[in-house]
């Protein structure tokens, strides 16, 4: 094993010794964006479970509102997401058409007002929206829920689609936030995922949505890909830190060809091994930190300024099926073909395929295919992962206390944590778990030591 010392020396670790470790702990594990996870939602969960967990929602508070936007202008081979190439404005107008019904439909199992503290455009590519249909969904959305506390309207647009038509429409509606993908601005890189890319469609974009007042910008990273290089990753992230995104994400690319079967474009003898991904990740880092971008939690980054580093500084990030997060609404309410929503009783997936998602909203039943319930011991041990992957600290029998459980209800969590103190990736005092420098890296390994719904090692993709 390796020396317990390696977690307090500030020292890069040497090659041989990350190679070691990841070696040992380069586990499949899932992202933790939920708890339990995606992975373990099951057809028990189904319309009829939704409407009843609905009709007991609590919506006192403002929820939050998730519509996913299924088009793209082109797949791209890395992609994880639920999308298809679309550009037929009446098949988009009829999607709106469906989401304002399943909105209704909602609404009405609800049986009162809902208040909507936050909404989020995902994909796919919200700007596939004709910007008249963007304004007619949101014009839809203020006419069935109480928008007057909605701090903030989010949106993933894609730079290379992005017109001025559409921006002027963001401007109109009050989007605040807008998370643009760059992944990485070499050409051979962008070749090789089919995601072609100019730095000036990026700078057009950032500059364009600010004049429309988004006062949050993020910008979507990712290492790990066919080609890249630490030198790949470094020179993007010098453009794109010009521009001042407020937080930049650095994904791990995830290949999972068995899941996403396009992945399968992507040539294997092409992606950078284990310690190659580790080596992108930790130059990334540095770079970003000595620009001035805070560390957040396994991934992300911000200026000090920005809301989630407020919120990290504060020990209230939180982590979502978006990544990491401000919003701390108890209810999510996701519209649209394979939206996921939450309320505290569960987790709820509607219908993934988009055909199957149209019927079942036009025959008037809430799309629902899968979901989980939460048990007492699902809610604790969320809340354990939660704090780990935002907080990399968690006291075990505190947290575990504070939720009315028997920490003995965790079961032989602490032996198995000892490989990860034995070589210096946690350090263990007392009950209080702390993730080091060196092993956050592997902190989603960490995280499984508490998962009790292991599934086969296939399900997920590599920590590192």
């Amino acid at each position: 094993m390796l020396s317990h010392s390696l977690s307090v020396t500030s020292a890069a670790p040497s090659p041989e010794i990350v190679r070691d470790l990841i070696a040992r702990h380069d586990a499949h594990a899932p992202r933790y964006t939920s708890y339990p996870t995606a992975a373990q939602f099951t057809a028990e969960v189904d319309g009829a479970r939704w409407g009843q967990w609905l009709s007991t929602a609590p919506v006192d508070t403002p929820i939050s509102l998730y519509l996913h936007i299924p088009f793209c202008k082109r797949l791209c081979w890395y992609c994880g997401c639920n999308t298809r190439a679309m550009n037929r404005v009446a098949v988009m107008s009829s999607y709106v058409d469906l989401l304002l019904a399943e909105a209704d439909l909602v609404l009405a199992h609800v049986g009162r007002g809902v208040r909507v503290g936050s909404i989020h455009l995902g994909g796919g590519t919200p700007n596939m929206l004709p910007p008249e249909e963007l304004e007619r969904l949101m014009a839809g959305l203020a006419a069935r829920f109480d928008l007057s506390d909605c701090y903030d309207i989010a949106a993933e647009p894609d730079p290379e689609v992005l017109t001025d038509d559409w921006m002027r429409a963001a401007g109109r509606i009050g989007l605040s936030r807008a998370s643009l993908g760059v992944q990485d601005l070499s050409p051979k890189v962008q070749a090789a995922v089919n995601r072609p890319e100019s730095f000036e469609s990026i700078r057009r974009a950032v500059e364009g949505l600010r004049a429309q007042g988004v006062t949050s910008l993020n910008l979507d990273l990712m290492y790990g890909l066919p080609l890249q290089t630490e030198v790949n990753v470094v020179t993007t992230l010098g453009q794109i830190t010009d521009l001042k995104p407020d937080r930049i994400a650095l994904f791990g690319y995830a290949h999972v060809p068995w899941m996403k079967p396009h992945q399968k474009l992507i040539r294997t003898e092409d992606l950078p091994d284990a310690h190659a991904r580790f080596l992108q990740s930790q130059a990334a880092t540095r770079y970003l930190q000595a620009k001035g971008w805070t560390a957040i939690g396994l991934d992300h980054f911000a200026l000090p300024h920005d809301s989630m580093a407020a919120a990290q500084r504060a020990g209230r990030l939180r982590r979502n099926f978006q990544g990491y997060t401000t919003d701390t609404a108890p209810t999510l309410i996701g519209l649209g073909a394979s939206a996921i929503s939450r309320t505290p009783q569960g987790f709820s997936q509607n219908l993934v395929q988009e055909r199957e998602w149209r019927q079942a909203v036009q025959k008037g039943q809430l799309p629902v295919a899968r979901g989980v319930g939460l048990t007492d011991q699902d809610v604790l041990i969320g809340a354990l992962i939660e704090r780990l992957m935002c907080d990399f600290a968690v006291d075990v029998d505190a947290c575990t206390r504070l939720h009315g459980l028997d920490p003995d209800s965790l079961g032989d969590v602490w032996s198995r944590l000892e490989p990860f103190a034995a070589d210096g990736l946690i350090r263990i005092e007392g009950t209080r778990v702390t993730v080091t420098p060196l092993g956050r890296p592997f902190v989603r390994a960490v995280c499984a030591v508490f998962d009790a719904h292991a599934l086969p090692a296939d399900r997920h993709a590599r920590v590192i």
